[in-house]
């Protein structure tokens, strides 16, 4: 299994089947317009910007799971997007990324990359252990931002926090598409 077996929504409420991205090397992000991590569009947008002709998608997926940071609906989404970061990478349907309603999607990402959150994420971690206790040592989403990446083949490589923003990470992208 890869995420090409997989389908999401867009914005507008379409059926995108991830299969469309074989052979991209692509970048998963759950995003939230009202976060302290919300800055981070802006390196993802120049990212993709940078990388999109040499084989980079990156696919945005709000979500307001985390301190209800991501409240307005679709359109309001897109509009934010765009107007604050010139967002250009597709930025899709809100959806759940943890519990039982999560999008069949991110099931698949955090059984594939857990992660190994833990006191190395400084403050973000001390947030998470004191409001979500009982996500400390699962493979749940611990926040905003979090970004799983995937080979050209569909498989996820990794899985990378929030604090981790997309200048830290331009590096090993860059790899996987030479």
């Amino acid at each position: 299994m890869t995420i090409h077996d997989f389908s999401v929504t867009t914005a507008d409420g379409e059926d995108r089947s991830l299969a469309d991205y074989a052979g991209r090397v692509v970048l998963i992000v759950n995003v939230a317009s009202k976060c302290g991590f919300t800055p981070q569009y802006e390196g993802l947008e120049a990212l993709y910007k940078k990388n999109r002709d040499r084989g980079l998608e990156i696919l945005g997926f709000p979500c307001n799971q985390f301190g209800a940071q991501e409240p307005g609906a679709d359109a309001e989404i897109q509009e934010f997007c765009s107007t604050n970061y010139g967002v250009t990478f597709p930025v899709l349907g809100k959806i759940e990324v943890n519990g039982p309603d999560a999008d069949p999607l991110y099931t698949y990402l955090r059984a594939e990359a857990p992660g190994d959150f833990g006191p190395s994420a400084g403050p973000l971690y001390d947030h998470v252990k004191a409001t979500r206790p009982e996500a400390i040592g699962t493979d749940e989403v611990k926040w905003n931002f979090t970004k799983f990446l995937v080979g050209r083949d569909g498989k996820v490589i990794r899985r990378f926090e929030s604090t981790v923003t997309p200048e830290q990470i331009e590096t090993e992208i860059a790899g996987l598409l030479n």
